[in-house]
């Protein structure tokens, strides 16, 4: 966003399904044969001086931009993309439509219905020799509106390789799916191309389908998914809030306040459609701000928008501080705009529901306030976003549910049951010895190497990792299954997760919690679900709970009531740095969370006792765990830290 309207080649989002293949512009040729009367092999001399070249700006999106939010609600077969995969080139090629003229393509009627394109990657699918490949419509390759190019170069320099070098499809308004790098090969045909990827990718499925369903269904889905209603082509509307950033802080002050906070972001839509309104929202969609537009492209001659706009909007900083999110939606000249919720699809595609940042008020200083903006996700592994930080919440107390009920299970059965650390696994990231990490089972890879129908190197590429979101991301029921003959143990972690030991399951039957800050929001979800749902359990729960001052104490009052009702299983005591109203007086620990407060106000460890933390890092480190461990709470069977 900050280089503008145009993004420089090495910053242009990159979707690559295999290696790139090496490429001399003087030897490359372009086949063009199939359904055309003058067949050729046109050498890429003859494509810059025999053609009239076009040059226009163009946004290519990639079909799942913004997947990792739908891999926040259920995981789907595809990677984390954050809502970068988009950007903007100017493209320098000939028409397509000018080479399959010169070549003569056959009439309609003469079965010339599709063009099909193939590149010179080799890739694993489909088999030895398979290329990425696709098509379009005649009607799409020979419409002089659409633009269509044999592009060769990008804002004025020759292609670079990852971005096809020497030669590309540009399909303007489509997905980047159908733009084929590296181009070899052109093919009129009646039919559309049977390319493996071009049968298999771009598709939106209907939701009920699920990794399961599709890995029974096998190749009955591919064919079934195949229809026109689920080709992914023209791509939908959709927009993004990049100002304020994820983890941007404003503060709220005298200053701040006298002046408006302006929130910006980008937006495009498929097939030429310009957008034509942007509006924000601070209040959920009760009512909605309209947005400034910035259109720097002027329409083609048909009219036609092939690039993103930016909009901006100023709101009032008292306005954002009484606000939980800021949300926004497009529309463009169709009224296509984008729905509120997300719609969740096994690929992961399309994703156009409203953008949404979060707001939560924040003390950047001592003495300050501010405001603290929260994006959905991270891209690819990175940790942060209010998705994330949700579906923790939800694993958080699921689990904490679960030990409740169950105590803590047994570890896995299969496979052998040595422990290794993080450090043992790094150490085997080569050919001669490929461990990887999954679901917190070692894995050790080697044998398999010459055997995965992928490639040794898409093992060796996340050897000696943690590759668990990517290997779910693309592995079938079936191919998880087939990890067990490869287990050699369990991996060892010191603090974020408690791990299964080796003793039977027990019940838990009294509750040390540990909370700091917001981190007491799991633990009011077990206590809730203790006292509401489980009327008659008889679990004892002790709660310590740490924050800066008695005015930070979230859910007090909800935490003294059931405390007052309950006195038998809810005891809570308070600990804080200091006391703003000693007037009032105080009757719990003032300073830091110390072995004897905790062992004076929770159980101490044994077999029916179970301890729960979550606050932050340091108290974790320094504070809890540390002290829990002198009371008898081990880490790899009695402490879970959320």
């Amino acid at each position: 966003m900050r280089h503008g309207f145009i993004t420089p080649a090495p910053l242009h989002y990159v979707r690559n399904h295999g290696a790139v293949p090496r490429a001399d512009w003087a030897a490359w040729t372009v086949e063009v044969a199939g359904l055309v009367r003058r067949p050729a092999r046109l050498t890429m001399e003859q494509l810059v001086r025999d053609f009239p070249a076009v040059e226009i700006p163009v946004t290519l999106v990639c079909s799942s931009n913004r997947r990792r939010e739908q891999n926040m609600v259920r995981q789907t077969v595809g990677f984390n993309w954050g809502p970068a995969a988009v950007s903007t080139s100017v493209w320098r090629g000939a028409r397509l439509r000018d080479v399959l003229r010169r070549c003569g393509i056959v009439p309609r009627g003469g079965g010339a219905l599709n063009v099909c394109f193939e590149g010179a990657d080799g890739l694993p699918g489909g088999g030895a020799g398979t290329t990425y490949g696709t098509s379009i419509r005649r009607e799409w390759a020979m419409d002089p509106a659409m633009d269509v190019m044999l592009a060769y170069m990008q804002n004025g320099e020759p292609l670079l390789p990852d971005h096809g070098f020497p030669v590309r499809l540009i399909v303007p308004g489509c997905t980047a799916g159908r733009m084929v790098k590296w181009l070899r090969r052109i093919v009129v045909t009646t039919a559309e191309s049977d390319n493996y990827y071009h049968y298999r990718d771009n598709r939106f499925l209907p939701s009920h389908v699920d990794a399961e369903l599709a890995d029974a269904e096998g190749e009955n889905l591919v064919q079934a998914s195949h229809t026109p209603e689920h080709v992914i082509n023209e791509m939908n509307i959709n927009s993004v809030i990049t100002t304020p950033g994820h983890d941007e802080i404003l503060p709220v002050d005298g200053v701040t306040t006298q002046r408006g906070y302006t929130v910006k972001g980008y937006a495009y839509s498929g097939g030429g459609k310009k957008v034509t309104r942007m509006e924000v929202t601070l209040d959920g969609g009760e009512t909605w701000l309209l947005c400034e537009l910035d259109h720097p492209e002027k329409p083609t001659k048909y009219g036609k928008h092939w690039c993103w706009c930016f909009w901006s909007v100023e709101v009032e900083v008292l306005d954002l501080l009484g606000a939980k999110e800021i949300a926004v939606r497009a529309w463009d000249q169709s009224l296509n705009t984008q729905p509120e919720k997300l719609v969740w699809n096994l690929m992961g595609m399309m994703n156009n529901c409203w953008f949404r940042v979060k707001v939560n008020v924040c003390q950047p200083r001592k003495g300050e306030i501010g405001l603290a903006f929260e994006h959905p996700t991270q891209p690819g592994n990175q940790p942060g976003g209010w998705m994330a930080r949700q579906k923790r919440i939800d694993a958080a107390e699921a689990a904490a549910a679960t030990a409740l009920r169950r105590g803590t299970p047994e570890p896995p059965t299969t496979g052998a049951n040595r422990r290794f650390t993080m450090a043992e696994v790094r150490e085997h990231a080569s050919p001669d010895s490929a461990w990887i990490v999954v679901h917190g089972s070692v894995y050790d890879c080697t044998a398999y190497l010459k055997d995965h129908p992928g490639g040794a190197d898409s093992i060796l590429i996340n050897a000696g990792t943690d590759c668990t979101e990517e290997f779910d991301a693309i592995h079938s029921d079936k191919a998880k299954a087939l990890l067990d003959a490869y287990r050699i143990g369990e991996l060892v972690t010191t603090g974020n997760k408690g791990h299964a030991s080796d003793a039977a399951p027990r019940r838990a039957r009294r509750l040390a919690m540990v909370a700091g800050g917001s981190g007491i929001a799991p633990m009011y979800q077990v206590i809730q679900a203790v006292l509401r749902d489980q009327p008659e359990d008889e679990t004892e729960m002790h709660l310590v709970y740490a924050n800066r001052t008695e005015e930070d104490i979230l859910l007090r009052g909800e935490l003294d009531r059931w405390a007052a009702e309950f006195p038998d299983r809810l005891k809570v005591w308070y600990v804080v740095d200091q006391v703003k109203r000693p007037e009032e007086g105080w009757e719990c620990s003032v300073g830091f969370v110390t072995e004897a407060i905790l062992r004076e106000h929770v159980p101490e460890g044994g077999d029916d006792a179970l301890a729960l933390a979550c606050g932050p890092p340091a108290m974790i480190q320094h504070a809890v765990a540390p002290n829990l461990e002198k009371m008898k709470y081990h880490r790899s069977s009695s402490f879970v830290v959320f």
